[in-house]
């Protein structure tokens, strides 16, 4: 189980890597391929191309950490991605569906609530009585 802070920025990389790079061949992909900072304390998302297997990549507290997870079966559902883009971006609760094997693409997040705008100019008893 991951805990992240919502400043924590999650990019899943959108080609298919061989898992057999570790952390120098993955902060080479970072840096030259989706022109990201490894050093940010952002995690880097890496699918293998069978798609059973993915890497994590972060940097924290001056080390590097590399989360490893291979499926015994299936496949990682990945989300919809631009075939032009590097990398796509997802949330903390998404990364943590796609470890689980969910295909979060078919679930359905309630509208949440935020607030307006231009709040009304106060409540309608505070207004002063009408002569």
């Amino acid at each position: 189980m991951l805990t992240l802070p919502r400043s924590v920025r999650i990019l899943i990389g959108s080609t298919p890597i061989d898992m057999r790079k570790s952390i120098d061949g993955l902060t080479a992909i970072v840096r030259d391929e989706l022109q990201e900072d490894v050093y940010s304390g952002h995690l880097f998302v890496f699918v293998s191309r069978r798609g059973d297997r993915v890497k994590i990549l972060g940097f924290d507290h001056g080390g590097f950490v590399l989360y490893y997870k291979r499926l015994e079966r299936g496949q990682f559902r990945l989300p919809h991605m631009d075939p032009n883009a590097m990398a796509v971006e997802i949330d903390a609760t998404q990364l943590a569906m796609l470890l689980d094997g969910i295909d979060y693409g078919r679930v359905r997040r309630p509208t949440h609530w935020e607030p307006l705008l231009d709040p009304p100019a106060g409540r309608p008893m505070d207004k002063p009585p009408s002569p």
